[in-house]
């Protein structure tokens, strides 16, 4: 199954860095959504994560807030293996 990853940012956020810098040190394809150029797409956001912060990345279905490499790491891990 392929890992279906989006990072939703701002464009000041040094923690949406990290995480994006993360992904692409791992070699994790991801989608960027940065609400501050799409604010439909954080009402949106709020709506499904019940949070005003980012970032907020989905990862195959799981919400991951701010920056939780472990985390992220152990979502791409059991999907790759089923």
């Amino acid at each position: 199954m392929k890992d279906d990853v989006t990072v939703y940012t701002t464009t000041l956020c040094p923690v949406c860095r990290m995480v994006k810098d993360f992904l692409n040190d791992s070699d994790i394809p991801f989608k960027e959504v940065n609400v501050d150029i799409r604010p439909i797409a954080m009402i949106k956001l709020i709506g499904k994560t019940k949070k005003l912060t980012v970032p907020q990345t989905n990862m195959n279905g799981e919400w991951i807030s701010g920056f939780d490499p472990v985390r992220m790491l152990s979502v791409i891990s059991v999907e790759s293996e089923i």
